[in-house]
Protein backbone atom coordinates (compact mmCIF):
# COMPACT_ATOMS: atom_id res chain seq x y z
CA UNK A 1 0.00 0.00 0.00
CA UNK A 2 1.24 3.07 -1.62
CA UNK A 3 -0.27 5.35 1.92
CA UNK A 4 1.33 3.03 4.74
CA UNK A 5 4.77 3.12 2.57
CA UNK A 6 4.90 7.01 2.24
CA UNK A 7 3.59 6.90 6.86
CA UNK A 8 6.90 4.66 6.98
CA UNK A 9 9.12 7.19 5.67
CA UNK A 10 8.53 10.08 8.62
CA UNK A 11 11.74 11.35 9.81
CA UNK A 12 11.30 12.99 13.17
CA UNK A 13 14.62 15.36 14.22
CA UNK A 14 14.19 16.95 18.34
CA UNK A 15 15.84 19.63 18.71
CA UNK A 16 16.89 23.11 16.31
CA UNK A 17 20.16 23.76 17.45
CA UNK A 18 22.72 23.08 14.78
CA UNK A 19 22.88 19.62 14.54
CA UNK A 20 19.31 19.06 14.14
CA UNK A 21 19.10 21.96 11.70
CA UNK A 22 21.51 20.26 9.46
CA UNK A 23 20.17 16.84 9.57
CA UNK A 24 16.90 17.61 8.94
CA UNK A 25 18.37 19.66 6.02
CA UNK A 26 20.28 16.46 4.60
CA UNK A 27 17.57 14.26 4.93
CA UNK A 28 15.31 15.85 3.20
CA UNK A 29 17.39 17.26 0.38
CA UNK A 30 18.49 13.51 0.65
CA UNK A 31 14.79 11.67 0.56
CA UNK A 32 13.52 14.75 -2.02
CA UNK A 33 16.21 14.83 -4.59
CA UNK A 34 19.11 12.49 -3.89
CA UNK A 35 17.33 9.15 -3.53
CA UNK A 36 14.28 9.12 -5.82
CA UNK A 37 16.09 7.15 -8.73
CA UNK A 38 17.18 4.83 -6.37
CA UNK A 39 14.12 3.08 -4.99
CA UNK A 40 11.85 1.94 -7.19
CA UNK A 41 8.87 0.66 -4.33
CA UNK A 42 9.07 3.42 -2.24
CA UNK A 43 8.46 7.35 -3.10
CA UNK A 44 11.38 8.85 -1.18
CA UNK A 45 9.83 12.51 -2.25
CA UNK A 46 6.80 11.58 0.09
CA UNK A 47 9.10 11.83 2.89
CA UNK A 48 7.95 13.81 5.84
CA UNK A 49 10.54 15.80 8.22
CA UNK A 50 9.78 16.64 11.07
CA UNK A 51 12.16 18.90 13.36
CA UNK A 52 10.36 19.68 16.64
CA UNK A 53 12.27 22.26 18.77
CA UNK A 54 10.96 23.11 22.39
CA UNK A 55 11.76 26.95 21.96
CA UNK A 56 10.18 29.39 20.00
CA UNK A 57 12.87 29.14 17.33
CA UNK A 58 15.51 27.23 15.44
CA UNK A 59 18.90 28.35 15.89
CA UNK A 60 17.91 30.07 19.47
CA UNK A 61 22.18 31.18 19.84
CA UNK A 62 22.72 32.96 16.47
CA UNK A 63 21.08 36.44 16.08
CA UNK A 64 16.85 36.86 15.38
CA UNK A 65 17.72 37.18 11.47
CA UNK A 66 19.90 34.02 10.83
CA UNK A 67 17.42 31.97 12.71
CA UNK A 68 14.51 33.09 10.84
CA UNK A 69 16.41 32.73 7.45
CA UNK A 70 17.49 29.04 8.53
CA UNK A 71 13.55 28.45 9.39
CA UNK A 72 12.59 29.76 5.79
CA UNK A 73 15.38 27.41 4.11
CA UNK A 74 14.17 24.63 6.15
CA UNK A 75 10.38 24.78 4.94
CA UNK A 76 11.51 25.43 0.98
CA UNK A 77 13.16 21.98 1.03
CA UNK A 78 9.94 20.74 2.66
CA UNK A 79 10.96 20.64 6.61
CA UNK A 80 7.95 20.76 8.90
CA UNK A 81 9.36 22.62 11.59
CA UNK A 82 7.31 22.33 14.98
CA UNK A 83 8.17 25.16 17.69
CA UNK A 84 6.98 26.15 20.77
CA UNK A 85 6.25 22.34 21.86
CA UNK A 86 8.77 19.89 24.00
CA UNK A 87 8.81 16.25 23.59
CA UNK A 88 7.23 14.84 25.88
CA UNK A 89 7.75 11.00 25.12
CA UNK A 90 9.29 8.77 22.66
CA UNK A 91 7.89 5.34 21.85
CA UNK A 92 7.39 2.13 19.63
CA UNK A 93 5.14 4.19 17.72
CA UNK A 94 6.64 7.38 17.52
CA UNK A 95 6.78 10.95 19.36
CA UNK A 96 4.52 12.83 21.04
CA UNK A 97 4.27 16.68 21.75
CA UNK A 98 1.56 18.93 22.36
CA UNK A 99 -0.57 16.30 23.23
CA UNK A 100 -0.43 14.67 20.10
CA UNK A 101 1.63 11.15 18.77
CA UNK A 102 3.53 11.57 15.29
CA UNK A 103 3.95 8.05 14.04
CA UNK A 104 7.70 7.73 13.39
CA UNK A 105 9.62 4.87 12.54
CA UNK A 106 13.09 7.15 12.52
CA UNK A 107 13.55 9.25 15.60
CA UNK A 108 16.84 11.38 15.97
CA UNK A 109 17.49 12.94 19.40
CA UNK A 110 19.67 16.05 18.48
CA UNK A 111 18.16 18.69 21.55
CA UNK A 112 21.44 18.27 23.65
CA UNK A 113 22.08 16.50 26.55
CA UNK A 114 22.00 17.06 30.60
CA UNK A 115 24.30 15.45 33.09
CA UNK A 116 21.60 13.54 35.78
CA UNK A 117 22.01 15.10 39.15
CA UNK A 118 23.90 12.05 40.53
CA UNK A 119 26.93 14.07 41.63
CA UNK A 120 24.74 15.79 44.38
CA UNK A 121 23.00 12.49 45.01
CA UNK A 122 26.27 11.38 46.07
CA UNK A 123 28.02 14.54 47.35
CA UNK A 124 30.52 14.01 44.58
CA UNK A 125 32.52 16.58 42.98
CA UNK A 126 30.97 17.39 39.97
CA UNK A 127 32.43 19.76 36.82
CA UNK A 128 30.45 22.68 35.18
CA UNK A 129 28.34 20.70 33.30
CA UNK A 130 27.19 18.57 36.32
CA UNK A 131 29.53 15.36 35.33
CA UNK A 132 30.71 13.07 38.44
CA UNK A 133 34.38 13.68 38.15
CA UNK A 134 36.28 10.23 39.00
CA UNK A 135 39.65 9.33 39.06
CA UNK A 136 41.64 6.53 36.68
CA UNK A 137 39.91 3.87 38.12
CA UNK A 138 36.72 5.35 37.47
CA UNK A 139 35.94 5.41 41.49
CA UNK A 140 34.56 8.72 43.46
CA UNK A 141 37.76 10.54 44.66
CA UNK A 142 38.06 9.51 48.13
CA UNK A 143 35.56 6.64 47.89
CA UNK A 144 37.49 3.38 46.61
Amino acid sequence: DPQKRAARLTFVIVGAGPTGVELAGTIAEMAHHTLPGDFRNIDTTKARVVLIEAGPRVLAGFADDLSAYAQASLEKIGVEVVLGLPVTEINREGVVFGGRLLEAKTRIWAAGVRASPAAEWLGAPSDRAGRVQVEDDLTIPGHP
